[in-house]
């Protein structure tokens, strides 16, 4: 049976389609045939992340307008036949697209594909919309352990409250253990109380990831840290019992009482 999966953050540079595109090449290793739908319609990205942005003619756009057929537009990944990109349009806006349309192309993508990962732009205005009213299975929403970060995401998880969908699932990414440590960063497991959501997964900040980016290579490729952190999170939307790391150690109540204090930033200007 296939699903649609929606990944989302209420703020941008998470690493929200770092994540979207890792997650298609590890879910897919483990055998689920898997398409990456980018909805980040004007400011594509999922094609560089998976090194494919010399290959793209069509869009899904395209295939709304029958310029061309889902076939054309659809680019596998490798020679596996497991992973496919179907493309944002690079020159649309959000309201070019029919609401009616584009659920008839999400139900043609559930026909040949396990898993749709949809990769949702950030905030929650009508490329987020568009998506949910085309009908989705599960979301997961992409947080860095930041206070500006889990506000936004609040909104979001607000706004999926309100379609009536299942509750979200919360990746942490960009985490330091260094700084959770010191008590200068909030843990995984915080953040996830905050937002009263299911931690799905926890990814460490790892410059390999932006290497990746710089050598147009997915993520997956690169031996690291991060790339790790994902094929635990594929496991687990497989419903696979994988332990999620314990990042830093618990604090005793005197250690948080006399931790150090945040250092004085003194503007130059002054």
């Amino acid at each position: 049976m296939s699903s649609v999966i929606l990944i989302t953050s209420g703020k941008g540079g998470v690493g929200k389609s770092t994540l979207s595109a890792a997650l298609g090449v590890g879910l897919s290793a483990l055998g689920n045939r898997v398409v990456v739908l980018d909805m980040d319609i004007g400011l594509r990205g999922q094609d560089t992340l998976l090194g494919l942005q010399d290959r793209i003619i069509y869009d899904f756009q395209d295939v709304i307008e029958e310029n061309c057929t889902l076939d054309d537009a659809l680019l596998p990944f490798d020679d596996s036949d497991k992973l496919y990109l179907l493309p944002a349009p690079q020159f649309s806006r959000v309201r070019d697209t029919s609401p009616k349309a584009f659920a008839r192309l999400v139900s043609s993508l559930r026909e040949r594909f396990d898993t749709i990962l949809v990769d949702c732009p950030a905030g929650i205005e009508k490329g987020l919309r568009l998506p949910l009213r085309a009908g989705c299975d599960r979301a997961i929403i992409v947080c860095t352990p930041d206070d500006l970060c889990i506000r936004d995401a609040e909104r979001v998880v607000a706004l999926l409250e309100e379609k009536k969908l299942p509750r979200p699932e919360l990746i942490v990414n960009r985490v330091m253990p260094a700084l959770i440590e010191r008590g200068e960063m909030y843990p995984p497991q915080t953040v996830a109380e905050t937002l009263d959501l299911p931690l799905l997964g926890v990814v460490p900040e790892d410059s390999s990831v932006y290497r990746a980016q710089l050598l147009h290579v997915s993520l997956m490729h690169l031996e690291c840290d991060a790339r790790l952190a994902v094929q635990r999170i594929a496991r687990r939307m497989r419903s696979e019992k994988v332990p999620i790391p314990e990042f830093g150690r618990k604090r005793s109540f005197l250690a948080r009482l006399f931790r150090p204090g945040v250092k004085e930033v003194i503007r130059l200007d002054r």
